[in-house]
C-alpha cells in the first residue's frame, strides 16, 4: 500500500533536507519530483496540481523563509497537506442508534459481503455491538450463502428470507432486530457490474423504507480513477456518508485514497487490509499521511497490542528481561504474542525512523514457524538452562523438529546476542 508513492516522496524530502534555504529554483525540482510522484500513483490530475501548489506556496512562505531548518519545515508542510487530502479529521462510524442501522452498496465485485462480516467483528469488538447481518441480495447465485458462510465463522446472526423481495427483507430485519436485542444491523445489498437504472431504484427505496443512519459504498481501490465515477455515481442518487477502501492491501498505486474525499467529499471510513475477517481498519488520514511519508504509525501498532497481546503475559516477560531472567520459554511466548499482530513486515513498517531497507525485508512466516518447532521440541529444562545445549542435546532437538542443528546454532546465537543487548540497556548503554 502506497510503498511506491511513499519512496518517491521520501527521496523529495531528503533532496530538501539537503538545502540550508529553500528558494523559488530548488523547491521547483522538489515540486516536478512530489508531481510525478502523485501522477504515477493515479492520483487525479486536478488534485495533484492543486496539491502541488499549496506545498509550494507555503514552502516559499515568510515563516519557512525564517525557519532555522527549512527542510524539517517542508515535511511539515507536506504532512499537513496529505492530511487535508485525505480528509484532515478522522470520519467516525455512527453507533448512536437501538438500533444503528448500516446499508453497504457497492458494484459487483468490489468485496461487499466480506466486508459486511469484517465490520460486523469490528464494531462487536471495538463498539461492543450485538450486530444483525442481513441478505439482501437475492440475485448473485450464492451471495446468501457466503453471507450465511461468515455469520457462521463470526457466530454472528443472518436474518434472510431466500429470493423474496429485497426492501420487505430490509424493513422486516429492522423489527426482527427490536424484538430481538439486536442494536447495530448492516444491510448486505445487490451489486451490478456496472451502475444501472434497476440497481439505483432498489437501493433507493431500502433507503426509504428502513432510513439507514450509514449508506456506505464498498470501492475496489484496484479500480484506480474510475473509482471516483463509481463514489459520484452512487452518491448522486443516495447521499452517501462515507467509503470503504477494499484490497490496499494488494498490487494498487493507491491514487484513489488520495483523490476521493477532495473530489467528491465523501469520506474514507475504513480500509481493507487484508483478506482475513480482522483486516479492516478505521481510517485515520493523519496516521495514514505519515506511514506514506515514512514516519511510521506508531498509534495504530499500539492499538493492534492493546486488542490482541495479553498485558499480564507482556508485564512478566518485560520484568524477567529487566532481572535478566529471560530464556527461551519467554522468547517462545514473545514470539506466540508476536504473531498475534500479523506479519511481522507490517508491524516494522509502522516503527518510526526504521530504515528503508530494514523496512522492505520480506518476513517468511514459516521462518517463525520454524523457531517454535526449535524451541517446542526441547525440553522445559532446556528451555529455562539454554547453556546446557551441547551437541548431543542439538542434534536430538533436530531430529524432534525437523530442523537442522546449524539453524539451532544460529537461533541459539541470535538469541545470546539478544540478551547481551537486554543487558546493555539495562546499564543504561545503548548497543548503537
Amino acid at each position: 500500500m502506497f510503498e511506491s508513492l511513499g519512496e518517491r516522496l521520501q527521496n523529495a524530502v531528503n533532496k530538501i533536507k539537503g538545502y540550508g534555504k529553500i528558494t523559488e529554483d530548488n523547491i521547483s525540482d522538489v515540486t516536478r519530483e512530489i508531481r510525478l510522484a502523485l501522477l504515477e500513483a493515479d492520483v487525479n490530475y486536478k488534485v495533484v496540481k492543486e496539491f502541488v501548489n499549496n506545498v509550494k506556496e507555503k514552502a516559499l512562505g515568510e515563516e519557512v523563509a525564517k525557519s532555522l531548518k527549512p527542510g524539517e519545515m517542508f515535511v511539515k508542510i507536506l504532512k499537513d497537506e496529505l492530511v487535508e487530502l485525505l480528509g484532515g479529521e478522522k470520519s467516525d462510524i455512527y453507533t448512536g442508534g437501538n438500533p444503528s442501522i448500516l446499508m453497504l452498496v457497492g458494484l459487483q465485485g468490489s468485496g461487499k459481503t466480506t466486508t459486511i462480516g469484517k465490520l460486523a467483528k469490528l464494531l462487536r469488538k471495538k463498539y461492543k455491538k450485538n450486530p444483525l447481518l442481513v441478505a439482501c441480495d437475492v440475485y448473485r447465485p450464492a451471495a446468501i450463502d457466503q453471507l450465511k458462510q461468515i455469520g457462521k465463522e463470526l457466530n454472528i446472526t443472518v436474518y434472510e428470507e431466500g429470493k423474496g423481495n429485497p426492501v420487505e427483507i430490509a424493513k422486516n430485519s429492522v423489527k426482527y432486530a427490536k424484538e430481538n436485542n439486536y442494536n447495530y444491523i448492516l444491510i448486505d445489498t445487490a451489486g451490478r457490474l456496472h451502475i444501472d437504472e434497476a440497481l439505483m431504484e432498489e437501493l433507493n427505496n431500502i433507503q426509504k423504507e428502513v432510513n439507514p443512519h450509514e449508506v456506505m459504498l464498498v470501492v475496489d481501490s484496484m479500480t484506480g480513477q474510475d473509482a471516483i465515477n463509481v463514489i459520484e455515481g452512487f452518491n448522486d442518487r443516495l447521499s452517501l456518508t462515507g467509503a470503504i477502501l477494499t484490497k490496499l492491501d494488494g498490487d494498487t498505486r493507491g491514487g484513489a485514497a488520495l483523490s476521493i474525499r477532495h473530489l467528491t467529499n465523501v469520506p474514507i471510513k475504513f480500509i481493507g487490509i487484508s483478506e482475513k475477517m480482522d483486516g479492516l481498519d478505521e481510517f485515520h488520514p493523519d496516521r495514514m499521511a505519515t506511514r506514506i511519508l515514512g514516519m511510521g504509525d506508531i498509534m495504530t501498532m499500539i492499538e493492534k497490542a492493546e486488542e490482541v497481546i495479553d498485558q499480564d503475559e507482556a508485564m512478566r516477560s518485560a520484568k524477567r528481561m529487566q532481572e535478566g531472567k529471560f530464556d527461551l520459554e519467554d522468547f517462545l511466548s514473545t514470539l506466540k504474542q508476536i504473531k498475534k499482530l500479523g506479519p511481522l513486515e507490517n508491524l516494522i513498517k509502522m516503527i518510526p525512523g526504521v530504515p528503508k531497507e530494514v523496512r522492505n525485508v520480506k518476513v517468511d512466516p514459516k521462518d517463525m514457524a520454524h523457531i517454535e518447532a526449535i524451541i517446542l521440541s526441547m525440553t522445559p529444562y532446556e528451555r529455562r538452562h539454554p547453556e546446557c545445549l551441547k551437541a548431543t542435546r542439538k542434534q536430538r532437538i533436530s531430529k524432534g523438529c525437523g530442523r537442522s542443528v546449524e539453524e539451532i546454532n544460529r537461533l541459539i546465537k541470535q538469541f545470546d546476542q539478544m540478551k547481551q543487548m537486554m543487558k546493555q540497556m539495562k546499564n543504561g548503554k545503548m548497543p548503537f
